[in-house]
């Protein structure tokens, strides 16, 4: 059985003034029962444009939802993969340091007087004026004497060479001595320290960069 519309009584609601004339039209409106093509095909595009609408409105606010949801994912794990590329960098700086080391300690093995020989022309200007220079190192053999020797003449030194044998100094470490000042090296102490400017830097890196941004010491 069919079900229809409730119906409602008439009402007579246009209005006329004294003379007749019409006041006021009755809202009444009879329902469209029939609608042209035209009519119909304008209908349509009303209700796809509509439904256009509606849809890139829903979407636009799923958009946003997600994004937002992406957002306060990644701050949730922000710490985490800072944490997880601050251990990949020391784990790096680590390695690096590990294979300087063995590069480092089988080159002093086959040249133990590079890192002399380096010191003696870096310092050149400042040990000629001296008349004395000494120099401390471990394992001193007469061949090894008249090997820094000539790494001295080759430096331009012509002052006195004196030398004090070290044995307790590591392999290619010296110490060296002059009338105005002295230098030292030793491969253990030069990695200790670039260890630590690498760490230093890290940690600066990891909890003070706004310091270095902003070049506050």
């Amino acid at each position: 059985m069919m079900s229809s519309a409730p119906s409602r009584p008439f009402a007579f609601d246009t209005e006329f003034d004294a003379d007749g004339v019409v006041v006021q039209a009755s809202a009444w409106k009879p329902a469209k029962r029939s609608y042209s093509p035209e009519e119909v095909e304008m209908l349509v595009a009303q209700a796809r444009a509509e439904t256009r609408d509606q849809t890139l409105a829903e979407l636009a606010g799923i958009q946003t939802m997600a994004l937002s949801t992406i957002g306060q994912a990644l701050n949730a794990a922000a710490p985490a993969l800072t944490q997880i590329a601050r251990h990949h960098r020391e784990q790096s700086v680590e390695l690096a340091l590990a294979a300087a080391r063995v590069v480092a300690a089988a080159s002093l093995d086959r040249f133990p007087h590079g890192p002399l020989q380096a010191a003696l022309e870096a310092l050149g200007q400042e040990i000629d004026a001296s008349p004395r220079l000494v120099i401390r190192t471990g394992e001193l053999t007469d061949e090894t004497r008249a090997q820094l020797e000539q790494l001295c003449a080759d430096a331009g030194f012509s002052g006195l060479v004196a030398f004090r044998d070290e044995p307790g100094l590591p392999t290619a470490a010296f110490r060296l001595e002059w009338a105005d000042g002295r230098a030292d090296f030793d491969a253990d102490n030069a990695f200790a320290r670039m260890a630590e400017a690498l760490n230093s830097a890290l940690a600066s890196e990891a909890g003070h960069a706004e310091h270095l941004i902003e070049g506050r010491p």
